[in-house]
């Protein structure tokens, strides 16, 4: 989908990432989110006022925590230069002008199909995001966050995300060189170790969640996040571990998923 097709004029879409700012316009942004505020707001002036079109509307997904309704900074993993500022007033636009929705959220807005009921998002890549959209509502906390996590569930001798993320498919094949798409690829091609690897991460996740799926009445698992483009490496060993009345598969629309979802806002 281009969203620039479908898109007010005066109306700009952001999915603000750690190293870069995807625009709807099709530009993107290198940010840097160790940075300092005049770099970081250096970086989302760019975003915004960049590009060929002047626009006086945003509506931006963006990882927490994050005071979604004020659209204030509360993260200090990344983003610690700009905590307690509110993006609309780094970028000099009217705070009523700007909407922001949690990044995990808002890809799962974006990939939902009508007639899909309870579903549920996983999101695979450095991190582990997790997000449920349960009898016609996200589940949210008071933030505007996803009401429940799942990275940080114990498991083995840390949490869920050690394992089921970048880090833990990197560090069980044992070879901190490679990336998970290196990984994946040799997978595969038929080696043995990265088709065990990412056939554990799947039973792992599986085994974790199904309790949570169960108890939310969850009747679609979608896959997001980079890692989930080879979901047909781990998926079905994620599904063998759950209700077979559980649909598992991976998001239709790698690439516009979160800008649909913002999109769909109403």
């Amino acid at each position: 989908m281009d969203t620039r097709t479908t898109l007010p004029k005066d109306m700009l879409l952001l999915d603000v990432g750690g190293t870069f700012i995807k625009c709807s316009d099709g530009r993107s942004v290198p940010v840097d989110s160790d940075g300092t505020q005049e770099e970081i707001t250096a970086s989302f002036r760019q975003a915004v006022w960049g590009g060929e079109q002047e626009y006086s509307r945003l509506r931006v997904a963006i990882p927490g925590p994050f005071r979604y309704a004020a659209g204030q900074f509360l993260m200090k993993h990344k983003y610690a230069g700009v905590y307690g500022e509110y993006f609309a007033d780094l970028v000099g636009l009217p705070r009523e002008n700007c909407r922001f929705v949690h990044d995990v959220n808002c890809m799962l807005l974006g990939a939902m199909t009508p007639g899909s009921g309870n579903t549920a998002l996983a999101a695979l890549g450095t991190g582990l995001g997790f997000a449920m959209y349960v009898d016609g509502q996200l589940l949210e906390n008071e933030l505007g966050s996803p009401a429940v996590s799942i990275f940080n569930r114990p498991f083995g001798d840390g949490i869920l995300e050690d394992y089921v993320s970048k880090r833990g498919i990197v560090g069980r094949y044992g070879d901190p060189s490679l990336t998970v798409k290196e990984i994946a690829r040799r997978a595969d091609t038929g080696d043995a170790k990265a088709q065990q690897v990412f056939g554990e991460t799947g039973s792992i996740l599986g085994t974790v969640i199904r309790p949570l799926l169960q108890e939310h009445g969850v009747q679609t698992l979608l896959l997001g996040g980079q890692i989930s483009r080879s979901s047909h490496l781990f998926a079905p060993a994620l599904k063998a571990c759950l209700p077979p009345e559980i649909s598992v598969g991976p998001i239709s629309d790698f690439d516009n998923a979160t800008f649909n979802g913002l999109l769909a806002l109403k």
